[in-house]
């Protein structure tokens, strides 16, 4: 309920801050929206709001602002610098006195909707988790000419990815979120990287692996339905909730999805991995360029990289394909208009082509502004190359129900089970009635929170029940626990909202209920008497 309050005040602010940025809008005479449009000019305190003696009503950014910054721990040195540069670069005056503190961008959506009030101002986070951070209200909504910013410069699939129905929430920053193949040359001749088959038949017939994490990641798994022509693409509401889905996996499409698939997962070389395993015996690893410095550190000059290869069934050849990502910035909502926009104009300095450049020189990022993109440097970049290829067979990975990558993730697990094709249709089925239940379930259910992990001895497969006592909830039951279990609460069967933002890991065996707290967000055990 508190955490609801909170929400709420800050939709509240946010109405407030619109309005009085429509107004002084209207008053200048000028197209300028929050981005560039200020209350009063004059100093500023501490605080990031104006003030003037003289009662001018000259608008200006002018002031110091104390802000916070979310941001990669490998990329808070380079942030703390392109803050610096921003100011003495920025025409209006502002000075930021930033404190960045080290979120990563898989964890930030997960702290911010805990406790959004809380928040950094400005934080980075993975496009996965931006439909749940609009429905908390941690995001401001950009006006036209911050919108147009967007874009103008960045590339019409990164555009996508910061948008819900009609309306733009965030900042795009990288393009780099999608995967390709890394591979040993050593193993795998030249000649065979183009082909699924040869590659499996490469690692059987020298005792490697090929590392895919089919049986563990719908991510992963999509390539293949992509291959065939399948679509899986749901629709938001301007308020971030799904309201229909467009699947169709369970079809023809899907059926030859499903042998190309079963091809890998019942090979003696698969391995549902896609970490950097080349230390542990891989030939062929599917990852992104996140792993690009470890693979080449493990294989030197046996490193190879190229798209995704195809699959055939009978005799007709698939180009796998793969999803596209992005990371993000986003501005949380204030109370203060001024403040609001300084925010806006950082947003878009940390996201232009300079420091998308700095970011692609320092940490490898790959760029989503598209002069960034057809600059010679990230061309000549083997890993980024490599992605911008595969881009061209890439389905960019829109708003995604957080329930869906449990639901698709089970269908490899039931296709290497398959004994006959009425199994992997079967299988098919399975999952198109699960994805159908996803829009018939109950409010209590939609609402309730429940624990997923490995506790007793299920491996991230069965959502066990809970009670709630006001915002506290607790396991029907004690479970027997031993060191080393994983496991997550989360909220409505989906992944939208879970906590902790990492997996909760137990250090002592013994037998306890789980407990969450929905006002603070914090897990713990409780020994069982």
């Amino acid at each position: 309920m508190r955490k609801m309050k909170r929400i709420l005040a800050l939709a509240m602010a946010l109405i407030m801050v619109l309005s009085l940025l429509s107004f002084a809008s209207c008053g200048s005479g000028s197209d300028e929206d929050e981005t560039t449009t200020a209350s009063s000019g004059g100093s500023s305190d501490d605080s990031g709001s104006s003030s003037d003696d003289s009662g001018s009503s000259d608008t200006s950014l002018a002031g110091t602002y104390d802000i916070t910054i979310w941001a990669a721990e490998e990329a808070q040195e380079l942030t703390q610098s392109q803050v610096d540069a921003f100011n003495e670069s920025n025409e209006y005056g502002i000075t930021i006195n930033a404190t960045i503190e080290a979120v990563s961008e898989a964890d930030a959506g997960t702290n911010m909707i805990t406790d959004v009030e809380a928040g950094a101002d400005l934080y980075c986070f993975a496009q996965d988790q931006f439909n749940r951070l609009v429905e908390a209200g941690a995001l401001a909504k950009l006006g036209t000419a911050a919108s147009s910013f967007v874009t103008e410069n960045n590339s019409v699939d990164a555009v996508a990815a910061v948008t819900t129905g009609s309306e733009i929430y965030a900042y795009p920053m990288t393009a780099d979120n999608g995967y390709f193949m890394y591979y040993d040359k050593s193993v795998i001749p030249e000649e065979d990287v183009d082909s699924l088959e040869a590659l499996i038949a490469d690692c059987e017939a020298a005792g490697k692996y090929f590392a895919m994490e089919t049986n563990t990641s719908a991510w992963y798994l999509a390539a293949f339905f992509f291959a065939t022509g399948c679509v899986s693409e749901w629709t938001t509401d301007d308020d971030g909730s799904f309201i229909s889905i467009n699947d169709t996996f369970n079809s023809d499409a899907g059926l030859i999805a499903a042998k190309g698939i079963q091809k890998l997962v019942t090979s003696s070389a698969s391995l549902s991995s896609s970490a950097a395993e080349f230390e542990s015996g891989a030939a062929v690893c599917i990852t992104g360029i996140w792993n690009y410095s470890t693979i080449s550190e493990q294989l030197g000059d046996n490193m190879g990289v190229a798209d995704l290869p195809s699959f055939e069934v009978d005799g007709t050849s698939y180009h796998l394909g793969s999803y596209s990502g992005y990371k993000l910035i986003g501005v949380k909502p204030q109370t203060d208009a001024v403040r609001q926009a300084v925010l806006h104009q950082l947003a878009q300095y940390l996201t232009s082509y300079e420091c998308q450049m700095e970011r692609f020189e320092a940490l490898s990022w790959g760029p989503s502004n598209v002069e960034a993109q057809e600059s010679e440097e990230v061309q000549a970049n083997p890993g980024l190359a490599a992605l911008l290829e595969q881009n061209e067979y890439a389905t960019p990975q829109g708003q995604i129900h957080g329930s869906w990558w449990d639901i698709a993730k089970v269908i490899a697990d039931d296709i290497k089970a398959a004994e006959t094709e009425d199994d992997l249709k079967q299988a098919l089925q399975n999952y198109e009635d699960k994805i159908a239940s996803l829009f018939t379930m109950s409010d209590e259910t939609a609402n309730a929170f429940t624990v997923i992990g490995t506790v007793n001895g299920d491996s991230w497969a069965t959502d066990l029940a809970m009670t709630a006592d006001g915002d506290i909830w607790t396991t029907d039951e004690a479970y027997d626990l031993v060191e080393g279990d994983e496991f997550k609460v989360r909220k409505g069967l989906s992944w939208d909202e879970a906590y902790p933002a990492d997996n909760y890991v137990v250090e002592t065996a013994g037998t306890y209920y789980i407990q969450l707290d929905a006002s603070t967000g914090e897990v713990s055990l409780i020994a069982a008497e």
